[in-house]
């Protein structure tokens, strides 16, 4: 069997088995029988644990960004290229539901250098979406107040929202990609909308915030 075709089948059984049961619980005999290999043979294409770990977590996080991306016609205006973005998010999240584990809850939890990792994934997904508020703000006409600092902060925002909503989706039965992006549209894209008009949250005097 060809070598690629070998770490496909370790990779997968690693996913499945780090995102059922934990980067810590998940072992390394256990990898080898979903994958129908033998345990020296894991050790021989991946070298440790760690490794294995890290060659799931980069895997999964291009298989995710390279969704996002393949989704967006650039052709589109702003708001239909987020949609279809968040839409292709949420579906591939929703369909993989061990490989957003391991990147979503393991990677994050158990140090460097995995959190690492999934911080580069993070960082594409909000160049990306930085550059489709930054598109959205172009067409806009009300939008000229907003700088590259403040569209830089949308895209953190929307990011973070779109995580936490697919962690609650795959949580959740019934949840479909659709019902999350829609979500994600109502809470995010009604705020840039008025944003693009020009139209900006007043903070309230000093006296009325609640301390």
């Amino acid at each position: 069997m060809p070598r690629e075709v070998r770490e496909k089948q370790m990779l997968d059984a690693a996913v499945q088995s780090f995102g059922r049961l934990g980067y810590r619980a998940a072992s390394m005999d256990e990898i080898a029988e979903l994958a129908g290999v033998s345990k020296p043979l894991v050790y021989l294409y991946l070298n440790s644990k760690e490794d294995l770990f890290t060659a799931c977590i980069r895997r999964e996080a291009a298989a995710l960004v390279a969704a996002v991306r393949a989704a967006v016609d650039p052709g589109l205006p702003a708001e239909r290229q987020l949609w279809e973005g968040a839409t292709a998010f949420f579906r591939h999240t929703i369909d993989h539901p061990d490989a957003w584990a391991v990147l979503h809850r393991q990677a994050r939890t158990h140090g460097e250098p995995f959190a690492a990792e999934v911080a580069v994934m993070r960082d594409e997904l909000v160049a990306f979406v930085t550059m489709l508020i930054g598109a959205a703000a172009r067409e806009a006409e009300g939008a000229g107040e907003l700088t590259d600092r403040d569209v830089a902060g949308l895209a953190q925002a929307l990011v973070g929202a779109a995580e936490s909503l697919a962690g609650w989706a795959n949580d959740t039965p019934g949840v479909s990609a659709r019902e999350a992006a829609v979500t994600l549209m109502n809470f995010a894209w009604a705020g840039l909308s008025n944003l693009m008009a020009g139209e900006r949250w007043a903070v309230p005097p000093a006296a009325d915030v609640v301390q």
